[in-house]
């Protein structure tokens, strides 16, 4: 098959996706975007079977209106945004001019020194160990391979809810939980189907104009890695890996 025809098909591809993606009753913004054909990194996001698992292991249910229903809806627009878009000009959430991230109190970077670091998870997972001594290395990651690697992982998504809001805008802090199930495998370890949880704070300041202008997450990356390393090492594809592996076949 020529390019010229396999650029088509996958272009086509995104069409039909982006149609058949209905409305997102935590990120109801996302179909606004879909329809005013924003740029997309890996095409319009579906979020059906992440609010399933979300749905089903969350702990808390916040009420319509609530403060902490709110902030979850704010922080899981930021995260659709982050991932997702392209153009920094087109996120809504934030104020790309403004916006600031860190992480465990390290030094502030904006979008543009994000994206220089590699965007996507990689900024999420910095860390100052030796690099003999890193169980993964974002740094010779990029925003795709750190991305094709945490959803074969976890096929199901990694959920997010907010646990406690200590308090409210201009600056939001609160506390959060991230879970997912190993059902695929990470970085050369067999998936161990276990469910890996994540718990942190988080400060989010907000403008005048209710737009994101600073992010700041505290916790361990270790709480996350630690549980995908578990399983058995092998070698060969991930591909390998799930045909052997009964939890994996079954995600498909």
């Amino acid at each position: 098959m020529k390019k010229e025809e396999k650029r088509g098909k996958h272009r086509s591809a995104v069409k039909m996706t982006s149609t058949s993606v209905k409305e997102d009753k935590y990120r109801p913004l996302l179909h606004q975007d879909i329809e005013k054909n924003t740029k997309w990194r890996y095409g319009p996001p579906n979020y059906e079977a992440v609010n399933k698992l979300f749905e089903e292991g969350r702990t808390k249910v916040w009420p319509p209106g609530s403060l902490e229903e709110k902030v979850q809806s704010i922080v899981k627009h930021w995260e659709m945004e982050m991932f997702h878009k392209l153009d920094f000009q087109e996120n809504r959430s934030v104020d790309p001019e403004k916006y600031t991230f860190s992480l465990n109190g390290s030094k502030d970077i904006n979008l543009a020194e994000k994206r220089k670091l590699g965007g996507g998870y990689i900024p999420l997972l910095q860390t100052s160990l030796p690099e003999k001594l890193r169980p993964y290395n974002p740094y010779a990651e990029t925003a795709d391979s750190a991305h094709k690697a945490f959803t074969t992982t976890f096929p199901r998504g990694f959920a997010l809810e907010i646990l406690q809001v200590y308090s409210g805008p201009p600056q939001i802090v609160y506390k959060f939980r991230h879970w997912g199930f190993m059902e695929g495998p990470f970085k050369g370890h067999a998936p161990t189907g276990e469910k890996i949880e994540l718990y942190g704070m988080a400060i989010f300041t907000l403008d005048e104009n209710s737009k994101i202008v600073k992010v700041e997450f505290f916790y361990d990356p270790a709480e996350l890695l630690g549980g995908l390393l578990k399983g058995a090492e092998f070698e060969g594809s991930a591909e390998d890996a799930g045909a052997s592996c009964p939890v994996l076949r079954n995600t498909g």
